[in-house]
Formats: C-alpha cells, structure tokens, sequence
C-alpha cells in the first residue's frame, strides 16, 4: 500500500467509534491516462446507480486460452498496470480490466462496499459476452485487488476455473494495522473489514488457487499472503520472488504463466 495510508492514524485519535470504513486511506485513484500499446483491445463502458465504471479487454493474436479478470492495486488506473496485463496478452490469454468508481475514466468514488456490489455486476455482464462465454475464466486480483477478486471468487466458484492472488493482503484491517503499528490493538478491536480475502478463501473449495508474493514486499507483507495461503484449502500453490510489490510476472513469468495454462487444461 502507498504511503498515503499512514494519515489514518491521524484521524484516530479523534475517533471514539468506527461506524465509516475510512474508504478514502485505502483508494488512491488517478485520472492520467497512459498510452495504451496493445494493438487489439476494446474499451468498455457500464452504468452504476448515477455513475459510468470503465473496463478494457485486451485480446490475444491468437485464439484466447482463457480469460482473466484483472482487479488491480489501491493507486494509479487500470492504464498503469498494462505493462503487467500486456505479458499474459502476449501468452494468448484475454485480459478484462475494469477501473471502479474514481479511477481513470469511471466516474464517482470507490468504497469498499461500491466495489463489492460494482464487482458483481461487472462480472455478470461480462460473462454473457460471446468472446467471453466459451473460455475458461480466471481471477487475478493484486495487492488491494485481491479483497474484491477473493469476494467474487467466493461468490462465482461454480462460473469460474481459478484464482490468482498477488501480493495478498489479509484483510483491510491487517494492511491498516501494519501501516499504523502504534494503534494495532485499536484497529483490531474497531475496524471490521467488511470482506476479507483471508475469511473468503476458506469458502473457495475445488478451483485451482495460485499465490504470488515477495519476501521482500514492503507494501503488503508476505506474511499476510501465507496467512490467506494457509486458510486456501487445495488444490494451491505458492510462487515466491525476490524483488518489488507486484513484480511476480517480472521475475516469474515462465512460472507463473506454465501455472495458468495448468488452470485451464
């Protein structure tokens, strides 16, 4: 998570209950838009209540082994991860990435609960396309992206052939407590994620789970991702790097995608 999340812990010493989720210390979105390089995509748009989301397929040269379902970090838009989504296109497989309320073209402002209820919808109209209907479909959330991408794994098991969790944070309570140490037992007791992939996971039963994490993230410990590891019941597995937050497809690409092809045999 970005530094940003460390004004949490000047708002709770003023705080007596935590009724509000404290949305705006976990969602950092942003507007830039950067080129898009890939030659063959499509920009999607969909209504929500009084609010547009944004979404973007990326579709292989090839026919697509499966589809991905990209839910991505706390900052930046959907547009500052094509670099990441741009190597699963180059291995034949399509590539939905949605920005929700707030980031790059979609409008409004991102919750935790928006997001889930957003998420759901988006999923539901995708399914139906006829590009998409036929393939095998896969999951992939990152850092932040991987509460919501847990949530509608849990919720979408029998419509799905795996999930992939990179940089995995626990829960929104774990991720604030690692960012604000000194108020950890307040956090604890007060702030209740509304969903939380380490919760979730456990309710994931028969789909293939791939786990990716740094032991050198700074950003999202690798702790949190072999909590939410442990609670996975298999069929799973467990890719470790060295390097930055999110850089598994940098440093593990072959790995990472043999195990993809292995989701969808």
């Amino acid at each position: 998570m970005r530094t940003k999340l460390i004004t949490l812990a000047l708002l709770l010493t003023s705080i007596i209950t935590v009724n509000a989720q404290m949305d705006d210390k976990f969602y950092y979105p942003k507007k830039d838009l950067r080129p898009i390089e890939w030659k063959n995509y499509e920009e999607l748009q969909f209504n929500v209540e009084t609010d547009t989301i944004s979404a973007l397929i990326l579709k292989p040269i090839a026919k697509p082994k499966a589809t991905i379902f990209y839910f991505h970090g706390a900052g930046g838009n959907l547009t500052h991860y094509l670099p990441l989504t741009q190597i699963l296109a180059e291995n034949n497989f399509q590539v939905v990435m949605v920005d929700f309320r707030g980031y790059g073209k979609s409008t409004g402002t991102p919750t935790h609960k928006n997001i889930a209820k957003d998420g759901q919808q988006f999923l539901e109209i995708l399914f139906e396309r006829e590009e998409i209907k036929g393939t095998s479909k896969i999951i992939y959330g990152i850092s932040i992206g991987t509460q919501i991408a847990t949530l509608l794994a849990k919720n979408n098991q029998d419509k799905i052939d795996g999930l992939i969790l990179e940089g995995t944070m626990a829960s929104f309570t774990d991720i604030a407590m690692h960012a604000t140490p000194q108020y950890r037992e307040f956090l604890e007791k007060n702030y209740i994620s509304p969903y939380s992939a380490k919760e979730d996971i456990k309710s994931i039963d028969e789909i293939y789970k791939l786990f990716i994490h740094s032991k050198e993230d700074k950003d999202v410990p690798f702790t949190q991702g072999k909590v939410v590891f442990n609670n996975a019941t298999g069929p799973k597995k467990f890719i470790e790097f060295t390097g930055a937050h999110l850089y598994g497809l940098k440093y593990k690409k072959e790995q990472i995608i043999h195990e993809i092809n292995e989701m969808v045999k």
